[in-house]
């Protein structure tokens, strides 16, 4: 199994004068420990899981790439990217410009989107799901176009470009890896099975269930199931006693029901004792799974 770190929470101890360096400590300290990923939040207003919606909420393409150039060997994303935030065609930029500037490090993460409140705050378009869905298969076929090169027009039910060019290309070839978020059997898991190079599961006994539609998709689809990496996330709050046991059990059940790659979210973000204990005992005991 393979070890990420995921930040949704940008209150850091110093506050906003220091986030940037607070933030960037704990990516070195990821880089240099042995994680296989660093993922950010990508939300415009911060989540109930963390907090009320007032509390910061950083941009999440502009901290992977200040993010990018503080790190070497991290593989960088969102967890995940609402497909109604931005443009695809510019999403497709975006994500082709942080993968040139890391050297080859950057990954899509996408789904179809939730928060109307965030949205409708900032005046984004929240079109009904049903709709975001439609825009998502588009997304996921601008994308996978734009980074082959071609630039013959796409005429779609919601977008049209005329010239989808893509200048510089992606360094990651055949291209930037593409992590669909969500478990809805009959839409998001079927398009993993099209267009997915991962999905992401909530770590729920519901996984083998889930996996076993995704199987079934690949199927219909011709795709090699094999070739979809399956990833979750996992919620660590330290404590005050920085217990591993549970961590290491809730990873081996993980694997157990198929999970090849967990995000670990760290309760206490900006303190890099939890992120030395992961690398000292946690990312060795799962390593074999």
């Amino acid at each position: 199994m393979r070890i990420g770190l995921s930040i949704g929470d940008f209150t850091s101890p110093g506050g906003p004068a220091c986030l940037g360096q607070e933030l960037g400590q704990v990516a070195v300290a990821a880089d240099q420990l042995g994680f296989d990923s660093l993922s950010v939040m990508d939300h415009f207003f911060q989540i109930p899981l963390i907090g009320p919606p007032e509390r910061e909420m950083l941009e999440g393409y502009t901290t992977l790439a200040y993010l990018a150039g503080q790190t070497r060997r991290l593989k960088l994303g969102t967890m995940v990217t609402g497909v109604h935030y931005r443009h695809p065609g510019i999403l497709a930029k975006i994500v082709t410009t942080l993968d040139v500037l890391s050297g080859g490090r950057a990954w899509l993460g996408i789904g179809a989107g939730w928060n109307a409140d965030e949205s409708h705050g900032l005046g984004v378009p929240f079109p009904p799901l049903k709709e975001r869905f439609e825009r998502l298969e588009e997304t996921l076929q601008i994308c996978l176009q734009m980074w082959t090169g071609a630039e013959q027009p796409f005429r779609g039910q919601h977008y049209t470009l005329e010239r989808p060019l893509n200048s510089p290309q992606s360094l990651s070839r055949p291209h930037p890896r593409i992590l669909i978020g969500g478990a809805g059997e009959q839409k998001t898991l079927r398009l993993v099975a099209r267009y997915g190079d991962a999905c992401n599961l909530f770590p729920t006994p519901e996984i083998p269930r889930k996996l076993d539609v995704l199987r079934a998709h690949c199927d219909a689809a011709g795709r090699d199931y094999a070739s979809i990496e399956k990833t979750s996330m996992y919620m660590w709050d330290p404590g005050d006693d920085y217990d591993v046991a549970p961590v290491i059990q809730a990873l081996r059940w993980l694997a157990s029901m198929g999970i090849q790659h967990t995000f670990i979210a760290v309760a206490t973000p900006y303190a890099l004792k939890p992120l030395e204990l992961i690398a000292e005992r946690i990312i060795p005991a799962v390593a074999d799974l």
